[in-house]
């Protein structure tokens, strides 16, 4: 029996079991409050105050909006499948960096990295690399949790620090992320919108090369300040501690270069990451000496290397397979409460609401950036700030006369690009977790995510990119443009 995930639409809920904003509110403020008390004053980790939010949340489904138990528990239920995917795909990035690490993969690749290159092109050169590998095997998390976790090894023996080093992964991965045709987000947008994949990306593109120029000038910026930064004698100590400990060959490169291989000719990411897997522990046992054994014990224990130097031996450390429970845990937790407030019409009800304050071509772009930008903070996954705005607002966009990628654009720019921001959620527990850096430390120089929403906004007020109907009589301005009426 199939899994429906279709989001429900405001419209298409029984008028007497529609919640009100109000009434949509009251779960959301609770689940910021608990949020807030537990993260901020008693610094707790977000598991806690994630179940404080469920149990709030399902009391009130239950004995406030009147949903039996079952319906809330098959809401939870559809949630967690609906990420499911990026839960399996967690587990095995985090037994493919280890398994990397203990095949020389990892530290082959800091240790040519400090070789080749300075504090002064790096940012920018990391900015291009990440966007020219994700575009080429379509993800945003493959490229963070594999290249990203080897740069922010460089970045350090550079003496620049982690948290430029992630905004940098972050900015260029998220651009080739929107941009490749290989993306799931990509093509999720494209399709709950009812739109062709290429309508969307060439939609995408002038607005996401804006930010993305804007950003690599940015670090350009950045880089240059960071010259002459490197401590005497630092690079040389990170490569021989690295040396010692690995075998440092082009051949303990194969990992990499198959994963990428089998991604970028169109294999899914869960078998070209599980190919990656099993090419990293056969050189760990023909290059590296590991036992079979042994090598397969990283995978799920992780990996704790003893270089001879504090920091390598800190960016060389992983959880494997065990340590990526932690993660998963706030992942689930995160998806049930999404899928409570989605089962009981919130976050229905708060996508509806928004659509209904807008009077313009402007005001509904920056509405519906708005709204999913607050449904990635409240369902706390970037397919569900997708694919809840996507579905609910299609019938507002036709009403303004404007083709499907005007939406399809603003639920991806918005969407996918700021996941990253939210510390609670999938992307932003993802990338604090893998590349060792809080949200809090990276956000500011994550530009591309700061940006892309900004653009996208800018282009409602002006009008520019914006794409009517051919049926439309006139095209509108921006600051002019109200509902058609048939």
């Amino acid at each position: 029996m199939g899994v429906d995930f279709t989001p429900k639409a405001y419209d298409d809920i029984p008028e007497d079991e529609r919640p009100s904003l109000g009434e949509a509110l009251v779960p959301i403020t609770g689940m910021i409050l608990f949020l807030s008390i537990g993260m901020i004053w008693l610094e707790m980790d977000p598991q806690m105050p994630l179940l404080w939010g469920i149990a709030f949340a399902g009391l009130l489904g239950r004995y406030y909006f009147g949903y039996s138990w079952e319906r809330l528990y098959d809401g939870i239920s559809r949630s967690i499948l609906t990420g499911l995917q990026a839960i399996l795909i967690l587990f095995v990035i985090y037994m493919l960096i280890s398994s990397w690490i203990d095949a020389g993969t990892i530290p082959t690749l800091m240790y040519y990295g400090l070789e080749f290159l300075s504090p002064g092109i790096f940012l920018p050169f990391t900015v291009v690399l990440s966007a020219v590998v994700a575009f080429a095997i379509g993800s945003s998390w493959t490229t963070a949790g594999t290249l990203g976790v080897a740069m922010i090894g460089i970045g350090s023996g550079l003496g620049i620090p982690e948290a430029m080093t992630a905004g940098a992964v972050l900015s260029g991965a998220y651009t080739g992320d929107k941009n490749s045709p290989l993306s799931d987000t990509t093509n999720l947008a494209a399709a709950v919108t009812n739109t062709d994949l290429m309508d969307h990306i060439r939609a995408m593109r002038p607005g996401t090369m804006i930010a993305f120029t804007v950003s690599l000038v940015l670090f350009v910026v950045l880089g240059l300040n960071t010259s002459g930064t490197i401590p005497v004698d630092r690079v040389a100590e990170m490569q021989a501690g690295l040396a010692n400990s690995y075998v440092v060959s082009p051949i303990t490169l194969l990992p990499l270069i198959v994963t990428f291989a089998l991604a970028f000719y169109g294999l899914p990411a869960l078998p070209s990451l599980g190919v990656g897997i099993f090419a990293g522990v056969g050189i760990s046992t023909t290059v590296q000496g590991a036992s079979f054994a042994a090598a397969w014990e990283a995978v799920h224990n992780g990996t704790s290397p003893e270089t001879g130097l504090e920091l390598t031996n800190e960016l060389l450390a992983s959880g494997g397979l065990s340590g990526s429970v932690w993660v998963i845990t706030i992942i689930v937790a995160a998806l049930a409460l999404g899928g409570i407030l989605q089962e009981t019409g919130v976050l229905a009800s708060i996508a509806y609401h928004i659509g209904q304050a807008v009077s313009s071509v402007a005001g509904l772009t920056a509405g519906t950036a708005a709204g999913t930008i607050a449904m990635n903070f409240l369902a706390a996954e970037q397919f569900m700030a997708i694919v809840v705005p996507g579905m609910t607002l299609q019938n507002l966009y036709d009403e303004y006369d404007l083709e499907s990628q005007n939406l399809s654009r603003a639920v991806e720019a918005a969407g996918t690009t700021t996941s990253a921001f939210v510390p609670w959620g999938s992307g932003g527990v993802f990338m604090a977790s893998t590349l060792g850096v809080p949200v809090i430390e990276y956000a500011p120089y994550y530009f591309f995510g700061i940006l892309s929403p900004l653009v996208l906004i800018a282009m409602g007020v002006t009008g520019w990119g914006i794409v009517y109907k051919e049926s439309a009589e006139a095209e509108p301005t921006a600051e002019t443009a109200t509902p058609s009426v048939d």
